[in-house]
């Protein structure tokens, strides 16, 4: 399959010590078949000053592509998705979390299936493959495993990791999908959503892992793992 571009779609809040560092190394990335790159930041109204880290990240990176949107209140995670995804104009569209648990480098495993032609949708699998994984937390691993199994039995996919950062999609699919869900219910409201489209071609690629603890700010909690039980009900009875 031919494919000019990738959008990269950047959701950020209250990552000011980060986000330069992952604007980087997405910088030294280059992607296969001499795909371009196209950065879509989304600032969900940071209390920090992310503001002040990216602009001054753009004055000093002129020439790299990026687009930045600002939201003026705080919406969510799903919320600066909905606005990078409408903002994309590449043939497919990639989620990269600003912090620096996933690494760039790997979007061309996520590419692969893809330009073979075979998939329209590639998930990147933290629970799978023989590339590093911080070891952290036992009860969010058993969390995302339990989460992932409750989607798999309501959409009859076979994934192993649906909470995944690394999601990427065929642009013109996604745009296509109403989503609802502002915060961390995004994962679960797009898998079901796109487990009921017809003919789709869903993959998975292993990927590396490099988690964060909560003192080096990870937001996740337990409080997204009940939403996230509750989107998983909701998007199987209601498209």
């Amino acid at each position: 399959m031919n494919i000019n571009k990738l959008s990269i779609i950047i959701p950020v809040y209250n990552e000011e010590n980060t986000i330069h560092k992952i604007l980087d190394k997405i910088k030294e990335v280059e992607l296969i078949n001499k795909i371009e790159k196209e950065l879509i930041i989304i600032n969900d109204c940071s209390s920090d000053d992310t503001k002040g880290a990216i602009h001054r990240y753009l004055q000093s990176n002129s020439t790299l592509p990026i687009t930045y949107f600002e939201h003026k209140i705080n919406k969510g995670k799903g919320a600066a998705l909905h606005t990078g995804i409408n903002m994309a104009t590449g043939e497919f569209l990639v989620i990269q979390d600003a912090d620096l648990e996933y690494d760039p480098q790997e979007y061309n495993d996520l590419l692969k299936p893809i330009i073979m032609d075979f998939a329209d949708v590639v998930y990147g699998s933290r629970f799978m493959g023989s590339k590093p994984h911080r070891v952290l937390f036992f009860w969010h691993t058993i969390g995302n495993k339990f989460l992932t199994f409750l989607s798999n039995m309501f959409t009859n996919l076979n994934l192993t990791d649906m909470e995944t950062c690394y999601k990427m999609f065929r642009t013109e699919i996604i745009k296509k999908i109403k989503l609802k869900e502002n915060r961390f219910g995004f994962e679960p409201e797009i898998t079901a959503k796109i487990s009921k489209i017809k003919g789709i071609r869903i993959y998975e690629v292993g990927i590396s892992y490099y988690g964060r603890t909560y003192e080096e700010g990870k937001k996740i909690g337990w409080k997204d793992g009940f939403k996230a039980i509750w989107c998983i009900f909701k998007y199987r009875f209601n498209f």
